[in-house]
């Protein structure tokens, strides 16, 4: 036996809740009445009602109220073979997480933000694989091409610029990383969604594009920043805020490299979207790209399908509440 929602075993706890309450009203109607009038006459008065049907009524509520309980945590057994067929495509994206992806030109910062639209992606998704590169003066696979994009989601919060700490931002070696990636899913079309920058340091990201294009796989780029771009802060715990300095000392100020990206994109036929306050752009890359590309079928596996049983003890339920009805706790003359 198998629950589909064992979270509403919880609800069991309102039966024993539920028979205290009538034991305590039954127990409550006898002290009242006993006030109300003297002992004679409480007798003659309670000579119409039947205690032993009055008894049942509860019982038959308290038994109801149980299978209703049983019913919500939706038991389940005795179960079939069927063939499950998935279909889908692969996702790789690419996220810059250099430190001038700190930079706050995009509130609360380009990372952060971008972190948002990842997630908003990642609901639009339906059986498609979706893996995490993070890069700056390198890259790595972070999260592996899944379907489990709870687990997907836990790599994605611990995304920032820590992890890599060889600075710059080798958008090459991302592109190429995600195309090794895509080597052990044949037979699916593949996406790059880079959010970047783009400020490369590298100068091979044109040449890894045509390596994509090549391997039939398309660049979605999202810009994040503005052209006039902003300083980069670096925050440390116990020190005032300072900005980035390069080595001769002087402040870098980031800026948004869109002609990078939109060659990038051009290049494989993708397409390319500057984020703007309140339109990351991920809708634009999902809705004209992603869910254009062909859905193949990669996999087809036998799963146990157990057989919903919550009609049974629903249907018993609503049964004792019947009979509950037609019981009357009143003599008749």
């Amino acid at each position: 036996m198998q629950f589909g929602n064992s979270t509403s075993f919880w609800l069991l706890l309102l039966v024993p809740a539920l028979a205290v309450l009538l034991v305590w009203g039954f127990r409550a109607r006898r002290r009242a009445l006993a006030r109300f009038a003297a002992p004679p006459l409480v007798k003659r008065l309670a000579d119409s009602v039947r205690p032993v049907a009055r008894r049942w009524k509860a019982t038959l509520i308290v038994a109801a109220v149980l299978l209703v309980a049983l019913a919500l945590t939706q038991p389940r057994w005795g179960f079939e073979w069927r063939e499950v067929k998935r279909s889908g495509v692969d996702v790789a994206v690419l996220l810059d997480v250099s430190k001038s992806m700190l930079t706050e030109d995009v509130r609360p910062n380009r990372l952060e933000q971008a972190k948002y639209a990842v997630q908003d992606l990642l609901e639009k998704l339906r059986g498609d694989r979706i893996g995490l590169i993070a890069f700056a003066g390198t890259a790595f696979v972070q999260c592996p091409l899944t379907v489990d994009y709870e687990a997907f989601r836990l790599t994605l919060k611990d995304a920032d610029p820590r992890i890599i700490p060889r600075g710059g931002t080798a958008i090459g070696v991302a592109i190429r990383t995600a195309l090794k990636a895509f080597e052990a899913g044949e037979g699916r079309d593949h996406a790059i969604v880079l959010i970047t920058d783009g400020e490369e340091t590298e100068s091979d990201a044109l040449a890894a594009a045509d390596e994509a294009a090549k391997a039939g796989v398309k660049i979605y780029a999202i810009g994040v920043g503005t052209a006039e771009g902003e300083l980069i802060p670096v925050r440390e715990e116990g020190k005032p805020m300072e900005f980035l300095k390069d080595r001769e000392g002087a402040v870098v100020k980031s800026r948004l490299n869109e002609e990078l990206l939109k060659q990038l994109a051009l290049k494989t036929g993708g397409i390319y979207v500057r984020s703007v306050p309140g339109d990351f752009g991920i809708d634009t890359i999902y809705e004209k790209g992603i869910a254009q590309l062909q859905r193949k079928e990669y996999q087809a596996k036998l799963q146990k399908r157990y057989f919903e049983r919550f009609q049974w003890p629903l249907g018993l339920a609503f049964a004792l509440l019947v009979v509950e009805s037609f019981v009357s706790d009143r003599r008749t003359a």
